[in-house]
C-alpha cells in the first residue's frame, strides 16, 4: 500500500474533480494543481498550491508550459528507495498522485476544427507528466479516466487514504494505453491533413477462447478501444463459453438481420445464412427461416432483430419428451428477451442465449490482414445504384419492391460467388429459399441455390400431401412451375455468360436480379427475352470474399 501524501491535478474534463480532491483532502493530502483546474478547485474551497510554487517558474507562453520542469518530473520519477538521499539533497519532494486528461484534441477533431486549432490541441506536458508517474507506478498512482475516481476514492477511505499495488498497476497500463492512443490519432490526423492515409488500431481485454478456428489453433477475443458500439459488450444470459467460430457466425448472424424492417430472423452455419426470413409474424418468421434448411440449421446460430417472446423459441421443441423432435442450435441472440422465453431457452443447459441489439453492429470499416499488410474498405451498405427493367418482360417495381430489396439484403451475406432464390412465404413473410455460396464457377452456384429451393418446396408439398390427404399425382409439377415463377433469383455479380439464364429458366424461374456490366449483357438480355424471363439490373455488384 502507498500512502497518498501529495497529489498533482491538471485536467481538461473537470467532471468530478471537485470530488475526488475532497476525498483527498480528508486525508491531508496536499493537492498541487495548474490553471483551470487550480481555479475550480479554489472556488470549491480546496486548499491548492500552485503549480508554480514547485516548478519556481510561471506558466508560460498561453498556458503552453506549466508541468514540464525539473523538479515535477524529478518527483514523480525518483526511486523512493534507491534515490531517496539524492532527492533530499535536490529538494525534490516526492508526488504520489498524478490526475490528468489531457487537451480534447479527439473533440475538437469531431468539430472540423482547423489546422491551427488541432495544433493548439495537442497536449506535451500532460503526456509527459502521465509517461513518468505510470513508469513509476511502484510508489505513484496514475489516473487519466473520470470513471476511475470514485473506485479510487473507495479505495482510499477503506484504506487510510492508501492505495494498492493492483490499483497502480491497473492505472498504469490504462495511462499508457492512453497516451498510445492519444498520440496514435494525432499521429494518423496529421497524416491526413497532408493528404496521406494511415491506420493505428487499438484493442484491449483480450480474452484466450479454447481455441481459434481450429483446435489446434489458439484464439483471441478482443475488444477494439473507444468503440462506442462492440459484439464484445454482449451479454451471455445462460450457456457455456463461446467459441471463435461461434463468434465470427454470431457477427455474420447479427449482420444479416439488423437491415431488416419487420421481424427478421437468420440462421447462421460456416458464416452464410442457411436460413433468412422477414415477416409480421415473429414465430412464422423463425419457422420460415428454419425451413429454408433444416438440416443445416443443426448446430446452427441463429439471430432476431427484435425482443423474443415465449411463443417464438417454442418452435425449438426444447423440452419435448422425444429427444429426436428437439431443435439443437448452438447459440441465439436477440436484444432481449421476455422473463418466460429466457426461461424456457435454459432448458437446454448448454445453448448460448445472447442479448445483443443487432442494430448496435454498425461499423464504420472492415479490414482483412495479409501477409505483412492490410486492406480496408467501406462496410457494403449500399443496396443499388438503380432497379432498370432491361427486358421485355418486366418485373413490377413497386409491388415487388420488398421481395427485391429482401433479397438483395440476403445475397449480401452470402460468400461469393452467390446465387440466391427468394420468395413470398407464409401469410406476408419473405423467405430465402435456396442459396448457393463461395463457389468458383457462378453456374454451379445457379444449381445449388435452384437444388435446394426445389428441395425445400418438395418438403412442404409432401407435407400438405399427407396432411390434406389429397391425391398428389400431377401436382408437384405444377405447384414447383407455380413456386418458381413467383420466386426472385438474386446474383452478387453479373451473368459472363447465358447458361446461368438458360438453367434458371429450365427451373421455371422468370426473375432475376442482378448488377449488370459485363460485356455479355446482351447476350444475357437477348436469351432472356427468348425465354420470357424477366431482369432487372441494379448497377451494384455484392461480392462477400
Amino acid at each position: 500500500m502507498v500512502k497518498i501524501k501529495r497529489a498533482l491535478l491538471s485536467v481538461s474534463d473537470k467532471t468530478g474533480i471537485v470530488e475526488l480532491a475532497k476525498v483527498l483532502q480528508d486525508f491531508d493530502c496536499k493537492i498541487i494543481s495548474t490553471g483551470g483546474t487550480n481555479k475550480v478547485l479554489k472556488e470549491a474551497g480546496i486548499k491548492v498550491t500552485d503549480i508554480q510554487n514547485v516548478t519556481g517558474n510561471s506558466e508560460a507562453f498561453g498556458g503552453r508550459m506549466k508541468t514540464i520542469s525539473f523538479n515535477i518530473e524529478s518527483a514523480l520519477l525518483f526511486d523512493r528507495e534507491k534515490d531517496r538521499e539524492e532527492a533530499k539533497n535536490l529538494n525534490i519532494e516526492p508526488i504520489d498522485m498524478v490526475v490528468c486528461n489531457l487537451y480534447p484534441f479527439a473533440k475538437v477533431k469531431k468539430q472540423n476544427a482547423g489546422f491551427e486549432t488541432l495544433v493548439e490541441n495537442i497536449d506535451i506536458g500532460g503526456p509527459t507528466m502521465i509517461r513518468a508517474a505510470s513508469k513509476n507506478f511502484k510508489y505513484v498512482v496514475t489516473i487519466v479516466d473520470v470513471k476511475d475516481y470514485n473506485t479510487v476514492s473507495k479505495e482510499m477511505i477503506e484504506n487510510n487514504g492508501s492505495l494498492s499495488y493492483e490499483t497502480r498497476f491497473k492505472m498504469m497500463r490504462k495511462a499508457f494505453n492512453h497516451t498510445a492512443d492519444y498520440d496514435a490519432l494525432i499521429a494518423t490526423t496529421m497524416d491526413e491533413q497532408a493528404g496521406k492515409r494511415s491506420l493505428r488500431l487499438a484493442f484491449t481485454d483480450g480474452k484466450k477462447l479454447r481455441y481459434g478456428e481450429n483446435s489446434h489453433q489458439e484464439g483471441y477475443f478482443y475488444r477494439e478501444i473507444g468503440a462506442k458500439k462492440s459484439l464484445a459488450n454482449m451479454k451471455i444470459l445462460h450457456g457455456k463459453e463461446l467459441s471463435y467460430n461461434n463468434l465470427a457466425d454470431i457477427q455474420s448472424a447479427v449482420d444479416s438481420v439488423k437491415y431488416l424492417n419487420r421481424f427478421g430472423c437468420a440462421i447462421i452455419k460456416h458464416n452464410n445464412p442457411c436460413g433468412l426470413a422477414e415477416g409480421d409474424n415473429q414465430r412464422e418468421v423463425f419457422q420460415e427461416a428454419w425451413n429454408g434448411d433444416p438440416i443445416s440449421a443443426f448446430g446452427s446460430i441463429i439471430a432476431f432483430n427484435k425482443p423474443v417472446d415465449l411463443n417464438t423459441v417454442e418452435f425449438l421443441n426444447l423440452n419435448n419428451e422425444k429427444k429426436r423432435l428437439r431443435k439443437f442450435v448452438e447459440v441465439i441472440i436477440a436484444p432481449e428477451y421476455t422473463e418466460d422465453a429466457l426461461e424456457y431457452l435454459q432448458f437446454h443447459k448448454n445453448l448460448r442465449v445472447i442479448e445483443f441489439d443487432p442494430q448496435e453492429s454498425k461499423q464504420n470499416f472492415e479490414i482483412k490482414y495479409l501477409s505483412g499488410s492490410l486492406l480496408m474498405q467501406d462496410c457494403d451498405e449500399k443496396l443499388y445504384d438503380k432497379l432498370e427493367n432491361v427486358t421485355e418482360e418486366q418485373i413490377n417495381l413497386v409491388s415487388e419492391k420488398e421481395l427485391i430489396e429482401f433479397g438483395i439484403k440476403a445475397m449480401r451475406q452470402v460468400k461469393s460467388n452467390s446465387i440466391i432464390i427468394v420468395r413470398e412465404s407464409g401469410i406476408n413473410s419473405l423467405q430465402l429459399l435456396g442459396m448457393g455460396a463461395g463457389q468458383p464457377n457462378r453456374l454451379i452456384s445457379t444449381k445449388l441455390a435452384i437444388k435446394k429451393a426445389r428441395e425445400n418446396m418438395k418438403k412442404e408439398f409432401d407435407f400438405f400431401v399427407q396432411k390434406t390427404e389429397i391425391n398428389s399425382d400431377g401436382h408437384w409439377e405444377l405447384y414447383e412451375k407455380d413456386q418458381f415463377s413467383k420466386s426472385i433469383l438474386v446474383s452478387d455479380a453479373f451473368f459472363p455468360f447465358a447458361d446461368n439464364i438458360e438453367l434458371a429458366a429450365e427451373s421455371g424461374i422468370r426473375k432475376i436480379i442482378q448488377p449488370g456490366g459485363s460485356i455479355k449483357d446482351k447476350a444475357v438480355i437477348k436469351k432472356c427475352n427468348e425465354l420470357g424471363v424477366a431482369m432487372v439490373f441494379t448497377g451494384i455488384r455484392h461480392f462477400k470474399h
